[in-house]
Order: structure tokens, then C-alpha cells, then sequence
């Protein structure tokens, strides 16, 4: 939720947490109000990426890194057509940019696309804050005449909670499109949009695939009306809990053991439809630098995330589920949360973080070259 004006760079500005706890600084893009959940993100590199992610909509997001916008912003790098974060947390905006890309300033696009945000504040401490008592409610204020402390404290324990939150339809795309393969066609991929990022499609198209884009309502009918060879879930934002369509098209599609792949919001969808629950994790994975193993290789990867939410899945064991037998496939080693699953008995898997991430590593590339291992599989 945002409400905005445009306005001076220096305007005061304060953020207030849902648990009381204030920080003050300067307005930074648009002037105005804006409340979301407060998240980290440790990436240093990659700032208009995780802007136009649409798993971060209604996330007010902290930048750890201290110097942010150097490189300005660009018009080839933006992962969805809008900026879809809350509001936006930095510590030291660069004042000038400098890339040979740059169009224009990242204070400039904030303002320009009405997102609210906050400078000069101390985001180490703001981190250490979220990391001891979780993501939580946020409201940033920004203007000459702010409501009293009282009164802004009051609107953000108002604001919504991302937990039971369903968000995913209001950021996928309500036409289908297609993405067609670089070179020589070789497969046909129907991919449900839940919040994709336009890196995933290409990286697919890198492969020979021509991609199918679907709305987030769309059903079993219309996934198979295009002849797919595999069917993607992608990442996207909200409660998987409230995810109820997207579990039951997926259903439909482990039924009919067409190849499957899933990521983020999609591993969790997998989760559901396999049986298995989700929970909410206490601040969550945001970065390019997460350490992930591929548990069927033992090789560890530095990956890409975003996820406030993951599956509860047993680690130590393969499980039973009505569509044969699952196991964990991947899994983070900072705590342990599951990273990915698979289906020995189905082609299907997923992962919860990010192998098409444009702004980080690539260790996690082959993960589509998996995918279409698996369809030249059933092609077979």
C-alpha cells in the first residue's frame, strides 16, 4: 500500500516498525507513506533486479549493502515492467551514477514509479533488528509535516501481515504470451505465471524452448491446449497456504506425469500438492550469496534468493505422497531450510531459490538443463 507525491530529495523522513522501533532519515525516491513487511536483502550487486522482482510486492526492502545506485538504472535489466518492492531502505545513495548503461538515477526511477523510500539510515542496525525479531510490519513516512510517533505506530500494527496473505494473482500477467525459442525450436513449455521474472523464460529460451506464459488462473484445460512437453510453476510473492489453485492445477499436471519444473513459490506449490506443509521462516533468504547443496550430487552451490516462506519437508528420510516417492533434493546450509525437491518416481522437481537470477551467480544454471533432460526423457 502507497500513497505518494513527488517531492525534494532532503524531505525528513522516519521508519517505523510494528514493534515500536524508529528510525529516522531522508525521504529517498517519492514523498509520501508506504507500508509493507520489512525484509533484508545481502545482495551488493543487482539493485534493479530485486526491484522489479515480482516476489517482493508488498515488501519494504533493506539494502545491507552501505553504497547503493552506483550504476543509476538502466533499460535492460529489469526482471518484470514496473517496480513492485513496498518501499525501499538504503543507507548511502550514491550521488552521482556511473555506467555507460545508465539512463538515470535510482532515486529518479523510485520517484518516477511513486515508490516510497528512506536514506541515512543505519541499516546494519536495522538489519541486526529484523534478524532478532523477525520480518515484520513496516511503515516509512515522508514529508514536512509527519503525524506523531503514536499515530504512524498505529497505522503500521494496521497494515496487513504477509502471513495469509494470497498476492500472487496481482502481479502475474492476465493475457497469455509467448516467448519464442533462440534458434532452432525443440520443446514447448507451458509456464504459470505466479510472479515470473523475465530472465526465466529466456533462460529457457536459451535452450530451444518455446515458453507459453499463463496467467495465474489458468487451468489444466488451458495448460494442455497448447501441447506442452514439460510445465513450469514459477517464483512469485504471498502465503503459499492461500495458494489453493495453483496446487490443484499442479495436481493435475503430476497426474498426467508431464515433465515439471518449479521455482521458489513454485517449489512450495510442489510442496502442497505432494501433501507436505509450509511455514514462515523468522526473516527469511534474500541475496545472491546463500549456500545451497544439491543433496544428489554433494556439490554446493552460491545461489540466489528470495523467500520468506519454505517447505516442511523430512531431510533425513524419502517420503511417500500420492504421486510415488519424494525426497529433498537441495537444501540451505546456513540453517538447514529444504531448497528443493524431486520425485523419483515422476519427472518432477523444484527448487526454492533462484538458478535464472541475471544479477548473481550462475552455479545453479543446469537446473534447466535438467528440465530438459527430463522432457527429452518422455519425448523417449
Amino acid at each position: 500500500m502507497t500513497t505518494s507525491t513527488r517531492g525534494a530529495s532532503k524531505t525528513p523522513a522516519v521508519l517505523v516498525l510494528e514493534d515500536g522501533r524508529i528510525f529516522r532519515g531522508r525521504a529517498y525516491g517519492a514523498v509520501g507513506v508506504t507500508f509493507g513487511e520489512a525484509v533484508f536483502s545481502t545482495g551488493m550487486t543487482g539493485y534493479q533486479e530485486t526491484l522489479t522482482d515480482p516476489s517482493y510486492h508488498r515488501q519494504v526492502v533493506v539494502m545491507t549493502a552501505p553504497h547503493v545506485g552506483n550504476t543509476g538504472v538502466n533499460d535492460e535489466d529489469p526482471e518484470s515492467k514496473r517496480i513492485w518492492v513496498a518501499g525501499y531502505v538504503v543507507r548511502d545513495p550514491a550521488r552521482v551514477p556511473s555506467n555507460w548503461r545508465s539512463r538515470r538515477s535510482l532515486d529518479e526511477e523510485l520517484d518516477r514509479q511513486d515508490i516510497v523510500g528512506i536514506s541515512g539510515v543505519d541499516t546494519r542496525a536495522l538489519t541486526r533488528h529484523l534478524r532478532e525479531r523477525g520480518a515484520m510490519r513496516v511503515g516509512i513516512f515522508s514529508g514536512n509535516a509527519l503525524p506523531d510517533e503514536g499515530t504512524m505506530l498505529a497505522e503500521v500494527r494496521q497494515a496487513p501481515e504477509m502471513k495469509g496473505a494470497s498476492l500472487y494473482e496481482e502481479v502475474a500477467t492476465t493475457e497469455t504470451y509467448v516467448v519464442p525459442a533462440i534458434g532452432e525450436k525443440k520443446f514447448t513449455v507451458a509456464a504459470v505465471d505466479l510472479g515470473i521474472k523475465g530472465m526465466t523464460p529466456h533462460r529457457m529460451a536459451e535452450r530451444g524452448i518455446e515458453v507459453h506464459v499463463l496467467p495465474a488462473t489458468a487451468t489444466a484445460e488451458d495448460i494442455y491446449a497448447v501441447n506442452p512437453d514439460g510445465v513450469f510453476f514459477s517464483n512469485g510473492p504471498g502465503d503459499p497456504e492461500k495458494a489453493e489453485h495453483p496446487v490443484s492445477v499442479m495436481r493435475s499436471v503430476l497426474e498426467r506425469e508431464t515433465p515439471l519444473f518449479g521455482i521458489c513459490f513454485g517449489n512450495q506449490i510442489l510442496g502442497r500438492a505432494l501433501g507436505f506443509g509450509t511455514y514462515k521462516l523468522k526473516y527469511g533468504h534474500r541475496g545472491i550469496n546463500q549456500p545451497v547443496q544439491d543433496r544428489t550430487t554433494g556439490k554446493v552451490e552460491v545461489t540466489a534468493h528470495n523467500h520468506g516462506f519454505a517447505v516442511d519437508a523430512p531431510l533425513d528420510r524419502v517420503s511417500d505422497t500420492p504421486y510415488g516417492r519424494a525426497e529433498v533434493s537441495h537444501v540451505c546450509l546456513n540453517d538447514q531450510v529444504v531448497e528443493g525437491l524431486q520425485l523419483l518416481d515422476r519427472p518432477a522437481f523444484s527448487v526454492q531459490y533462484h538458478p535464472e537470477a541475471a544479477a548473481g551467480p550462475h552455479d545453479a544454471a543446469y537446473l534447466f538443463d535438467r528440465f530438459v533432460s527430463l522432457m527429452e526423457g518422455q519425448r523417449a
